[in-house]
């Protein structure tokens, strides 16, 4: 049985993964951080009254985003340097700046009941908790951490009991909140980078994705005549001509003839690539259930939608020029897992997505700039590299 899990804990995890720390010496950003999820939670709640049943998933909302102050709280102690547990205990009958770390489940009790339906003590909580969040950022968003921290403290205090009783008010417990937060920070920003293990591992071999694999990738021009030119990419792997050829099937070319770059970074980064596997007919047709739903038609429609939903997403970004391992937006990254919830792939955490896209957007962004290149697959490393191909 595992222990429970304690204030001090939880603030020391969720500081491992601030990013907002070094960006100025104020608290403004995690402080306008904490505002804007309180307001998350009020939007909500807005929602679930104004659709009631066709808007689905509110409990699991409402928990994610009380698991989303509890992190901008807990950074925002941290990096004040004051610590969560004298912030929530030392208001607790004979509490004081000396005790021993408070766990959540003794916060709380009480059995709490599932929220079905936003009350009207929840609604006024939640503006209490939003005017509480309002009023730190006016009181302590600009101001230069200096050690005076009694009001901070208290305002801080104040806010925590708030949300407190918001959790009971909607049924939540914070300590299911806190480690479901952790969990999702983590999937997001680990400390430690594990890869899930590829998908084909245990299949015959002429039936699992090459773990090193070269394919060249070059643009070839017809002439229609009257100026009229036609552009289409062609691929070839060890001297032979592979797939069909590609435009761009758009009325605007916008270079997504060379996006197959995309299906060869999940090949090699994810292990996952239904699209790669039947355009070199590597179905594990040994296994007629994970043939039909992992290596079907349905598979490969998800990932060329899951490609072609990011692409639209990037061009609006310079294809991710300049974004490094950490930077991709977290919604978007949640979006493409909604995609694939029910594939293998789903078990791939949000990081090794990112390092995904990155990487085939890297190699886009140069077909794009020279139209044609060599793409270097290693599943092994978990990498895809381009060069230049000279002929």
């Amino acid at each position: 049985m595992s222990k429970p899990l304690t204030l001090g804990v939880y603030q020391a995890l969720a500081a491992k993964t601030d990013r907002t720390r070094g960006r100025g010496a104020s608290l403004e950003l995690p402080l306008l951080g904490l505002f804007g999820e309180v307001g998350s939670l009020l939007s909500e709640v807005k929602k679930k009254q104004r659709d009631t049943r066709s808007y689905l998933g509110y409990e699991a909302s409402v928990l994610e985003e009380m698991g989303d102050v509890l992190w901008y709280l807990a950074v925002i102690a941290d990096r004040a340097g004051l610590s969560l547990t004298e912030i929530v205990g030392g208001d607790r009958p004979g509490g004081s700046l000396l005790f021993d770390d408070i766990s959540f489940a003794s916060l709380q009790p009480q059995r709490t009941l599932p929220l079905l339906a936003p009350t009207t003590a929840f609604e006024r909580t939640l503006m209490r908790l939003a005017g509480k969040a309002g009023a730190l950022v006016g009181a302590h968003g600009n101001i230069v951490l200096d050690g005076k921290l009694d009001d901070l403290k208290r305002d801080l205090s104040s806010l925590f009991s708030e949300l407190l009783e918001a959790a009971n008010e909607a049924g939540v417990t914070l300590d299911h909140a806190a480690s479901h937060n952790l969990e999702k920070t983590f999937d997001r920003w680990p400390i430690d980078k594990k890869y899930a293990a590829l998908f084909d591992e245990g299949f015959p071999p002429e039936e699992q994705l090459p773990r090193a694999l070269t394919v060249e990738i070059f643009e070839r021009v017809l002439n229609q005549g009257e100026a009229k030119e036609r552009r289409y990419v062609i691929q070839r792997c060890n001297g032979v001509l592979i797939g069909d050829r590609l435009t761009d099937n758009v009325a605007q070319e916008d270079d997504y003839r060379f996006h197959d770059a995309f299906h060869y970074a999940y090949a090699a980064v994810l292990g996952w690539s239904p699209v790669t596997r039947a355009l070199f007919r590597l179905k594990r047709k040994s296994a007629p259930d994970v043939d039909e739903a992992q290596d079907g038609a349905r598979a490969l429609l998800t990932e060329e939608g899951i490609a072609t939903f990011i692409f639209g997403f990037s061009k609006q970004l310079e294809f991710f020029a300049g974004q490094s391992r950490g930077d991709l937006s977290f919604t978007l990254l949640k979006t493409v897992r909604q995609f694939v919830k029910s594939y293998e792939v789903q078990r791939c955490p949000l990081w090794q997505w990112e390092e995904a896209i990155l990487s085939g957007h890297e190699a886009f962004r140069f077909l794009k700039e020279y139209r044609r290149g060599t793409l270097h697959l290693d599943l092994i490393a978990r990498t895809l590299r381009v060069e230049a191909l000279s002929t």
